[in-house]
């Protein structure tokens, strides 16, 4: 009899299973080929967000960072024009005191002066007038 399928003898049926299983196998390969490429695609997409997680968190430190720079800045700034501001108080409060003290002096001696001479009749020596004036205001 020549070439038969030996489970049932008839070529046109063996040829029929043998083109179902090509089909089945070419079928198979074909969605194993699908899922290589959906696999490829889902590492692809992993990746991708990793590396957009990535950039985000080193988009958020450098926007941190500079944020913190730009606020030492500003603080070094402030501090400057504070430290400015204390110096030119200090100086306009010392020379204020300066001129009070003066003043004070100045009137000390003449009450001193006027004290010494209702009392004697003689009006004393300015110079030591402005002496005992000074020895006083040391104490």
């Amino acid at each position: 009899m020549g070439d038969v399928d030996a489970a049932d003898g008839d070529p046109a049926h063996s040829l029929r299973l043998e083109t179902r299983r090509q089909r089945i196998e070419d079928d198979l390969a074909e969605a194993q080929r699908f899922k290589d490429a959906s696999d490829a695609a889902i590492a692809a997409h992993e990746k991708a967000l990793a590396e957009a997680r990535a950039r985000a968190q080193a988009l958020a430190s450098e926007t941190r960072a500079k944020a913190a720079a730009a606020a030492e800045t500003r603080r070094k700034e402030v501090d400057t024009k504070l430290n400015a501001r204390i110096a030119e108080a200090e100086k306009t409060i010392a020379g204020t005191r300066s001129a009070a003290l003066a003043n004070v002096r100045t009137i000390a001696g003449e009450a001193a002066g006027a004290i010494v001479e209702r009392l004697t009749s003689i009006a004393p020596a300015t110079e030591e007038v402005g002496q005992a004036v000074s020895n006083a205001m040391k104490r």
